[in-house]
């Protein structure tokens, strides 16, 4: 059977396009595509072999579903969620959360320092301890994302910080705050790199969880606790201790 068409797009050659009447065979050796009579909706194209009409892209999602990274694991220690999550991914998401919980357990170590009888600076003991809970707060947070990923969750050892915080040219105040703020400006390294890994693949989803939930939020705590170095330099050791808990550090 043949069929008859106004204008006819040739594949076998360069795209040539004739304005002429045009009988197709569907015993041709070339796949021939041919245009009917524009309708009110545009141009309906077909296929001649196939004559089946080809309104754009194709969509098969039961032939899609086969591919191997999109098929359901049977195994039962398999993730069931994870896709398109690399393995450097979830290594450097578990480092990270070792990173929180070690700053979250040297604040825990400055909060019972400054809440002892003999140092009774309640107020650095309050944003220390609220410090150390808000690190551990990004810990989880992290380890929460690691599942939705379909990633596993591997604790590594913590450091076990230093009891004490004083020092003889600066007073433990200032010590105290300024090795905080350094501690904020690692934890802000390590959350670039971990950004990078993401990039690095391929991953914008991940990526995106690190700017929403992260990098604001540690920029605008290094902004606001070198404030506190300053002022604590400035009002000098001895009065430090007086300064400090008039000024609840909120």
């Amino acid at each position: 059977m043949f069929l008859e068409a106004i204008s006819a797009v040739s594949c076998s050659g360069l795209g040539t396009f004739s304005n002429s009447n045009t009988i197709l065979s569907p015993s041709s050796s070339n796949l021939n595509l041919v245009l009917p009579k524009k309708r009110e909706n545009g141009f309906v194209v077909f296929a001649e072999k196939a004559s089946v009409p080809l309104t754009g892209v194709v969509f098969q999602p039961f032939e899609e579903v086969k591919k191997g990274d999109l098929m359901v694991p049977i195994a039962p220690q398999l993730s069931l969620a994870r896709q398109r999550f690399s393995e450097e991914c979830e290594a450097a998401i578990n480092e990270q959360i070792n990173v929180e919980y070690n700053v979250s357990y040297v604040y825990h170590s400055m909060y019972a320092y400054f809440d002892r009888d003999n140092v009774a600076l309640k107020g650095l003991a309050k944003f220390f301890k609220e410090s150390s809970e808000e690190e551990r707060e990004h810990a989880e947070k992290l380890m929460q994302y690691q599942n939705i990923r379909g990633g596993r969750v591997k604790l590594h050892t913590i450091t076990m910080p230093p009891a004490e915080f004083d020092h003889i040219e600066k007073g433990d105040a200032l010590y105290a705050m300024e090795l905080a703020l350094s501690l904020e400006k690692l934890t802000n390294e390590k959350l670039l790199n971990l950004h990078s890994v993401a990039d690095q693949n391929n991953d914008p989803q991940m990526a995106d969880f690190i700017e929403s939930e992260f990098l604001e939020e540690q920029v605008e705590a290094i902004k606001k606790i070198a404030e506190y170095v300053t002022q604590l330099r400035m009002v000098g050791k001895g009065h430090g201790k007086i300064y400090i808990p008039k000024h609840h550090l909120h």
